[in-house]
């Protein structure tokens, strides 16, 4: 697989930014002013699991909680996990003799902001078209927003990780589906109802393709996700009767055993991150087309890999987009893994304060 000589120095220049130290570590414009809150709680919600942890203006965790996720048809359960994880936060930040002031809530789903709504939530298909922020409000009698989980692992990579020192990023999600954030010229892009910069879900083979779970054919998402990666793997070993992959349908195959064979050279794991790569050229390619981003930042746990698809992706790219803003735009690991949709969820809350 042959690279291009200038990735080497393309993928690694995040790491001469300075560290970002205050809640204006991007100079943006916009945010008139910082609020003077001592702790923000964060709060990820995810389909498995529910994370909340108390956030300082400069960014550092104090107390953090683990709760799993009700598996319910009633919004209330939700309200009332959340609920209890903030309020265990804020009791343990009181015995330091520290407050809680406002609650920023990420969801795995398309969100309405301004009005607190949440407009799709696959994984959380209990609050589809709920007013989670005013039950919250209701409930713990502090400031709520609510934001999507990749629009606040965005903004947590462009104030403490791999974002540090750009204005137009895309960061990519790669996880068990893909997820995207795009921050234009320092603004968070949600588009005109919530819904905006749903990348994942943009056709990269509109011949037929696979269907992925939104309906529809050939998006990134079923090339380039976690899920993606055992699929192709699937499908591929039959072609590798020597690959040291387990053959059977029946034993489990997770992306994680696909990388740490390609890492030991197998040929069908290598084939496997060469199509997942190239469909995810393509995606990028698309976007700095439409957008001319800065940099495109990779995380989710997919991002344990990206020297197997990187180099290959950012080739796609170069073959497929404009030259100018292909060859300007980096292609960067995130640096904050879990942590980026907190952290983003703290910002987002001392910037409206």
């Amino acid at each position: 697989m042959q690279t291009i000589s200038t990735s080497v120095n393309r993928w690694s220049t995040h790491a001469l930014r300075p560290p970002a130290t205050s809640l204006q570590p991007f100079g943006l414009p916009w945010v008139k002013e910082i609020s003077q809150e001592p702790l923000v709680c964060a709060v990820d919600l995810g389909g498995t699991n529910l994370r909340a942890a108390t956030i300082d203006p400069a960014g550092k965790f104090h107390e953090r909680v683990r709760l799993l996720t009700p598996h319910t048809t009633d919004a209330n359960e939700i309200v009332s996990a959340i609920a209890s994880a903030v309020t265990e936060c804020a009791g343990q930040a009181a015995l330091r003799h520290e407050q809680v002031g406002s609650v920023c809530v990420v969801v795995p789903g398309s969100v309405h902001a301004e009005t607190g709504l949440v407009v799709n939530a696959p994984n959380v298909p209990a609050l589809v078209d709920f007013a989670l922020t005013e039950a919250l409000a209701s409930k713990l009698a502090r400031p709520i927003l609510i934001e999507n989980d990749a629009n606040a692992a965005a903004l947590g990579e462009m104030w403490q990780g791999a974002g540090r020192g750009y204005r137009t990023i895309i960061c990519f999600t790669l996880g068990t589906g893909v997820g995207s954030g795009v921050i234009l010229n320092g603004e968070l892009w949600r588009g005109i109802d919530g819904t905006g910069g749903e990348i994942g879900h943009t056709s990269v083979n509109p011949f037929g393709g696979v269907q992925c779970k939104c309906g529809s054919f050939g998006c990134l998402e079923v090339y380039a996700s976690a899920t993606a990666i055992v699929r192709i793997a699937r499908e591929l070993l039959p072609k590798y009767p020597r690959s040291t992959l387990p053959t059977s349908v029946a034993l489990d195959l997770t992306a994680k055993d696909v990388a740490a064979a390609a890492h030991r050279h197998d040929h069908c794991a290598l084939a496997v991150f060469e199509r997942m790569a190239t469909h995810l050229g393509v995606g990028i390619a698309n976007v700095v087309n439409a957008l001319n981003p800065e940099a495109i930042l990779i995380g989710g746990g997919v991002s344990a890999a990206f020297d197997l698809f990187a180099p290959r992706a950012r080739e796609e790219m170069m073959r497929r987009a404009f030259p100018v803003p292909a060859q300007r735009c980096q292609i960067v690991k995130a640096e904050c893994g879990d942590d980026a949709g907190l952290l983003g969820a703290a910002w987002l809350a001392f910037a409206k304060g």
